[in-house]
């Protein structure tokens, strides 16, 4: 779906932020690959949904166990918030998934599986990085 100018800068902000977490994950958080996003610019910011993927499905319950999603949804946060994007509740906003899970599950098909946690609402964008 083609974005208009002012989406389009909401669009490129979210992925300036997103970039710079993810060059952040990459060097420090254990089986962490990459992470995409999608949003309903219409319902924005609560539609927008930010997905860490990590290798296996084990470093996810891990990194849940030892509270680095909690760390991963600050940085996402901040990083956010320094080019003016609040969340109202980040842990709606920030999910954690693997590529065990997907190949498992969607034969590798992430636009599939991405697809399959948005609730009453269509991606209009999405774009990976640390891939």
């Amino acid at each position: 779906m083609k974005l208009n100018k002012t989406t389009q800068k909401i669009d490129n902000n979210v992925c300036k932020a997103l970039k710079l977490a993810c060059e952040d994950f990459t060097s420090e958080v254990d089986g962490f690959c990459w992470l995409t996003h999608r949003a309903n610019y219409t319902n924005f910011p609560a539609s927008l949904v930010v997905t860490c993927i990590f290798n296996i499905d084990a470093e996810v319950i891990a990194a849940k166990e030892q509270k680095v999603d909690d760390h991963l949804r600050d940085v996402i946060q901040k990083q956010l918030l320094k080019v003016g994007i609040v969340l109202k509740n980040v842990r709606h906003n920030v999910h954690l998934d693997s590529e065990e899970s997907c190949l498992r599950d969607h034969s590798g098909q992430w636009p599939e599986r991405l697809k399959l946690r948005v609730t009453k609402q269509k991606p209009t964008q999405s774009k990976q990085f640390g891939r």
